[in-house]
């Protein structure tokens, strides 16, 4: 493609994803996310967002850091802020003593580690801001193993190209919340699994016993209760096949990336 044809093609992508956020800002994302027509040309506009911003951001770009002193005085819990089973309130009154996130699927090395073990394993702290869907955002300190280590204990398999994140919350149809991301993004350096929130546990409100943080994504990404960590080729036979709870049942995007 000689110069002219990709300063036209961009500036014609650029046209293409400000109409969308015109729309949005017109008609309201409610209205627009119950219509017929809408959530299809979001999810075309996700594919090619989602590659333009692998292209030009390195794989390894951090989110913004913060200081002490800019950590939010509240730090708001949505989603599921309770998984309400009868095995959660058995972990919650064994102080999660039993506790375990399996890593499986198409690795080498199947492993359990229980959350005593996941806190013996080296560390990273980050103070990061959460960026929610609804609009708010909110500067946190979060204290996890990183996951790209535990991917380099269970060495995945040359065709894994996900990792699938199962909780131990459902909805209130008894629908397990489960969440995905590309396997590339496990090894990035601040995505952990986080066990502490401001130098303490967890809550249950934030997910005790451990989440995920997955600070480049928007906040529907970072799957609270995590139990089980799957390593799969494909997305397409899990649940409603589009890769997280909130993109089967409420039509989100899979990618949310920011």
């Amino acid at each position: 493609m000689i110069p002219h044809e990709r300063a036209m093609e961009r500036r014609q992508f650029l046209k293409g994803t400000l109409g969308v956020a015109g729309l949005v800002a017109l008609a309201g994302c409610d209205n627009l996310t119950q219509s017929s027509w809408f959530p299809s040309l979001l999810s075309q506009t996700e594919k090619v967002t989602g590659r333009v911003q692998r292209a030009i951001t390195p794989a390894n770009a951090l989110a913004k850091e913060y200081g002490e002193d800019d950590i939010s005085k509240v730090f708001p819990a949505n989603g599921n802020t309770d998984p309400g089973t009868e095995a959660y309130a058995e972990h919650l009154a064994n102080n999660f003593s039993e506790w375990t996130v399996e890593v499986g699927g198409l690795v080498q090395t199947p492993m359990s580690w229980s959350l005593a073990a996941l806190k013996e394993l080296p560390s990273r702290t980050q103070i990061t801001r959460h960026d929610c869907v609804e609009g708010w955002s909110a500067i946190g300190k979060w204290t996890g193993v990183p996951l790209g280590d535990l991917m380099h204990k269970v060495q995945p398999l040359p065709h894994a190209k996900f990792a699938v994140f199962h909780c131990a919350d459902v909805d209130e149809d008894g629908v397990p919340y489960y969440e995905s991301m590309a396997l590339v993004d496990c090894y990035h350096p601040q995505t952990i699994m986080a066990y502490e929130l401001n130098g303490t546990p967890l809550d249950i409100p934030h997910g005790a016993p451990i989440r995920l943080r997955f600070e480049r994504q928007l906040g529907y990404k970072q799957a609270k209760y995590v139990t089980k960590i799957e390593l799969v080729e494909t997305l397409s036979g899990i649940a409603g096949g589009k890769g997280g709870y909130w993109e089967d049942d409420q039509g989100y995007e899979w990618y949310a990336g920011i």
